[in-house]
């Protein structure tokens, strides 16, 4: 622009009619005005002209002659000067978008010039943006090039690409799609990139067993309420956290939600005190170096703390855990090191350690079978979860939820709990908590016929032991997994007879036919109809056949 000029940028409103454009242009060639940009938006009658002209400068202080003449013209309403055009502020808008998303993207005309790249383009190819603008796309990678064959057989390609660039050898994975205008002619083509190792990453983190979050708990009861709360305020925090509560109250939860909000990049690793003997359990947690003991690896084995270092080790019933291992612990809580068996080097770790226990840490530590220096070195935060007892408004979101649960697992249509089996839940005393009243869950929807569950499906652990489910399933003090497939079985069996083949049967217990397949084999359940009951005893009853 010549240094007596200046950009003038006007939002014009006018009564709508034919002509105001032509009309506009009339007036500015008359001026002598060079039209950098316009823009004619209609709505409710009114046309609404945005303009940006090269003009002189005008005298200060007085009005600009191309105001002057704009006003006169027919149906003028409003003149007002503006920063921004409306096609600035969308083409600033596209840019941000395409600036930061995390796919490398670069566009090419018809003929392979590149005429777009963002940021992550040029950091995967290892280029500056003016170093691959205006270049044919060939000299820029001249082999197996998916933008190339996209331009040539102007279709769709998606692969993973392997390209050698000033910075080496990069993979990416590769989505090249053809660019046409709105009357289906061929612009160009644009490739979408996506780092391999990126790509890789997100995958090992979705099929990775997911940490709950404190947003997926259930419940609204104040005392949940305020533990939550104060969970959430110090997991950032290195603070080492006890976490009390009965079992079955969700505490592997409670801790593996500290963990997801913490931001740690380390794993979160569960550890059972009460499962192992004293001498795996220091294996374990500790590690082993080279020829430590008989069989051990030549190479010798990490522990626990050294694998969670950066992460979070929860030890889960730290009440049950020896006096041996709880004096490596504290040497830990106190140095940040551990020592493995058999070894001579300290090892520093970054582990948070969470500790969970159902048992009176307090009164162990006046009979002398728990540390006191270990008792006060884990009780920096203590966090207590209620029983559910204690939280009788959770008992029937937490009910309906493990419902919903079951029925998406089994693919069939969701029940609801009807009043008489609400108040049958609300007077028991449950004390099995929150893992108890999941599994009466479980079994009230397996034995609801319907869409209802009702009081009868709703069986504690007495009353199932007593004999209160149906005849398919023995009253024996077995496992609940081992009693729910015996009775699916059964169920599946005695369906698969009546109705005589799967799609039926499946049709006849509510749930798909794909589903009733993996479920027999699962169980490993036969189809047995009718036909071939009575096939069996006609053999039976003719051994020739």
């Amino acid at each position: 622009m010549h240094p007596t000029e200046e950009t003038l940028k006007l939002e014009l409103n006018f009564t709508d009619r034919i002509g105001i454009v032509a009309d506009l242009t009339r007036v500015i060639t008359s001026q002598g005005f060079n039209i950098t940009a316009m823009e004619v938006l209609e709505k409710e009658n009114v046309a609404t002209v945005y303009l940006e002209i090269a003009t002189p400068r005008p005298v200060p202080e007085q009005p600009h002659p191309v105001e002057n003449a704009f006003s006169q013209l027919e149906g003028f309403l409003t003149l007002n000067r503006v920063r921004t055009l409306p096609r600035e502020r969308r083409e600033k808008h596209y840019q941000a978008i395409f600036d930061g998303v995390s796919e490398g993207i670069i566009a090419t005309d018809e003929t392979g010039c590149v005429t777009t790249v963002n940021p992550v383009a040029c950091q995967i190819l290892g280029y500056q943006a003016n170093q691959i603008i205006g270049q044919n796309v060939q000299t820029i990678t001249p082999s197996s090039n998916i933008l190339l064959e996209c331009l040539g057989q102007r279709r769709s390609i998606n692969r993973q690409e392997t390209l050698l660039t000033p910075r080496g050898r990069v993979a990416f994975y590769a989505s090249a799609q053809p660019i046409t205008d709105s009357s289906h002619r061929f612009m160009g083509a644009v490739v979408l990139m996506k780092d391999l190792q990126k790509v890789q990453r997100m995958a090992r983190e979705v099929t990775a067993s997911p940490c709950p979050t404190f947003g997926s708990f259930v419940g609204k009861s104040p005392i949940m309420h305020q533990a939550i709360e104060l969970a959430r305020r110090i997991a950032p925090t290195d603070a080492t956290v006890s976490i009390r509560g009965e079992s079955g109250t969700g505490k592997e939860l409670f801790a593996g939600a500290i963990h997801f909000e913490s931001g740690r990049e380390g794993p979160f690793i569960p550890v059972n005190c009460a499962a192992m003997p004293e001498t795996l359990l220091e294996s374990e947690l500790f590690g082993y170096a080279d020829g430590a003991f008989t069989g051990a690896r030549k190479s010798g084995k990490p522990g626990l703390f050294e694998v969670a270092s950066g992460g979070t080790l929860f030890l889960d019933e730290i009440g049950e855990m020896p006096p041996g291992p709880q004096a490596k612990i504290l040497r830990v809580l106190q140095d940040g090191l551990i020592r493995r068996i058999g070894g001579s080097r300290e090892i520093p770790v970054k582990t948070r350690i969470i500790t969970a226990t159902h048992k009176n840490l307090e009164e162990m530590v006046r009979e002398g079978t728990f540390r006191e220096d270990l008792y006060y070195r884990i009780n920096v935060v203590p966090i207590h979860i209620a029983p559910l007892r204690e939280r009788g408004e959770d008992i029937l979101d937490l009910a309906q939820h493990f419902l919903n649960l079951l029925a998406e697992n089994l693919e069939k249509k969701r029940q609801k709990i009807s009043s008489a089996a609400v108040e049958k839940l609300l007077s028991h005393h449950w004390p099995g908590n929150v893992r108890e009243l999941k599994n009466v869950m479980e079994r009230g929807a397996i034995l609801s016929d319907g869409d209802v569950v009702d009081p009868s499906a709703i069986l504690f652990s007495h009353e199932a032991n007593q004999g209160h489910l149906v005849k398919s399933v023995q009253p024996e003090l077995k496992p609940l997994k081992h009693l729910t497939a015996q009775f699916e079985t059964g169920v599946i069996q005695q369906a698969l007879t009546e109705m005589g083949s799967i799609r039926k049967a499946a049709a006849k217990l509510g749930v798909s036919h794909t589903a009733l397949i993996q479920k027999m084999k699962k169980y490993g359940v036969k189809v047995v109809t009718k036909q071939t009951i009575g096939l069996k005893k006609h053999q039976q009853n003719n051994p020739l056949l």
